[in-house]
């Protein structure tokens, strides 16, 4: 099958570069499916979990903050706030992140408070989703 570039660039740095079959990214919509040869266009990507499929049934989950995608002449660009492997999330801090969150939003806050802490407590959770599947090695 053919494959296409990916190249994916968080706040740190460049998270993955290399070939993908199947990418699937958390969109402002929904999931969003690229496979090779799609056509051109820039997605708005949400907080979420995506999955790249880099051979042949090797499916690797991540946790994608918001940020978008660009898909120009069979090659992929995702430049987000954050990318993280299962392995790399700090379960502890993750469920601090989330409870802080909670906690925040039961306070009275300004309407731009109130969208940052809304952001911080998805990002917890996602992390939290992630860490209970473990399915990255590279």
């Amino acid at each position: 099958m053919d494959t296409f570039g990916l190249r994916i660039i968080s706040s740190d740095g460049v998270f993955y570069e290399g070939r993908c079959r199947k990418l699937i990214i958390p969109a402002a919509d929904g999931e969003m499916g690229i496979l090779p040869n799609h056509e051109n266009m820039v997605i708005a990507m949400a907080i979420g979990i995506g999955k790249l499929e880099l051979t042949e049934g090797e499916w690797k989950d991540v946790a994608f903050g918001q940020g978008f995608a660009e898909v120009i002449n069979n090659r992929v660009t995702l430049i987000v706030d954050t990318a993280e492997k299962p392995e790399d999330i700090d379960i502890r801090r993750a469920r601090e992140q989330k409870e802080h969150a909670e906690e925040r939003l039961r306070q009275k806050q300004s309407i731009q408070e109130y969208y940052h802490t809304q952001a911080s407590l998805a990002r917890a959770m996602n992390r939290l989703k992630l860490s209970q599947n473990r399915r990255w090695n590279l």
